[in-house]
């Protein structure tokens, strides 16, 4: 990879904050947790025991309501009024009308 170097500074990977190196694994957002911290999957954890559930399950169950949420809002929200026709759509259907 070619990094460039201007005026001291450099751009590329360690400008951009890029962690794909070897050895560092990249969370896999397919597994429950991948993309939390250690905190956030402590607190979840205890949410999780106090509903009496395994951690997987409680996150499971935590994106499937917030999944439901997300269908009721776009199901609830208005669709937009078709937009009228603006000033050269006007002008070429009456162009194209007969006399």
């Amino acid at each position: 990879m070619h990094t460039a170097t201007f005026q001291g500074t450099t751009t590329g990977d360690e400008m951009s904050g890029r962690t794909n190196k070897p050895g560092v694994a990249k969370p896999d957002p397919a597994k429950p947790g991948a993309t939390m911290t250690e905190g956030q999957l402590a607190y979840e954890a205890r949410r999780a025991a106090k509903a009496g559930m395994s951690t997987e399950r409680w996150l499971d169950s935590k994106r499937k309501a917030e999944a439901q949420a997300a269908a009721e809002q776009a199901r609830k929200q208005p669709t937009a009024p078709a937009k009228p026709p603006g000033l050269l759509k006007r002008l070429l259907d009456r162009a194209h009308k007969p006399l």
